[in-house]
Formats: C-alpha cells, structure tokens, sequence
C-alpha cells in the first residue's frame, strides 16, 4: 500500500522533517502544513484481509488508534503487541510527543 509517511506521502512527510529540524514537533509540524496526523487508508487494509479471510490480527504498534480503526472495520485485534526502544538522544522529545500529544501507550 502507497501509505508513506502516516498517509501523507513522501513529499509532505520531508517537509514536516525539515520543519521538525526547526524545532517543531511531530504533530505541530503536521499541522503547520494543514495535514492530518493520520492519513492512512485502513478500510484498504481491512479488504485485503478480507480477500486473505483473515478477521483477527495480533497487531504490533502502540497506537491504539490503530487497533480502534481496525477493529470499526471488524478485524479484530486478538492482542495488540506493544513495541519499544530505549530512548535517546535522537528519538526521546519524538517519543515523548507521541506519548503526550498522540495517544501513544509508551513507557
């Protein structure tokens, strides 16, 4: 599926980058350039694994969004498997924003 960047596209997704080296946020960054935070196309998804006849996933993430725009197109999120790096130098204000102002379940 064509999903880069959270559904935003590759173009959109290196100018919120460029914006997020000026010291934006993940989120802000987005919103400076009028796009959503979530893009994605679940529905697609769920098609394809309705043509696969699969209605149950255990699905990776730590967005519960995710597991909600799933399971309102009826697959259902046997176990949602949480994943997690150490933060960073690098990652720890992204993570943090993801954690804060997304929703993220993160430690």
């Amino acid at each position: 599926m064509r999903q880069e960047g959270r559904g935003i596209g590759l173009i959109n997704k290196l100018r919120a980058y460029r914006l997020q080296d000026q010291g934006f946020d993940t989120v802000d960054a987005n919103t400076r350039l009028g796009l959503p935070d979530e893009a994605r196309d679940f529905p697609t998804a769920v098609r394809m694994l309705e043509l696969l006849g699969i209605d149950g996933v255990r699905l990776m993430t730590n967005n519960p969004a995710k597991v909600a725009a799933l399971e309102v197109h009826g697959v259902g999120v046997t176990e949602r498997v949480p994943h997690a790096l150490p933060d960073n130098p690098h990652n720890s204000r992204y993570l943090a924003t993801k954690r804060d102002r997304a929703g993220h379940l993160l430690p």
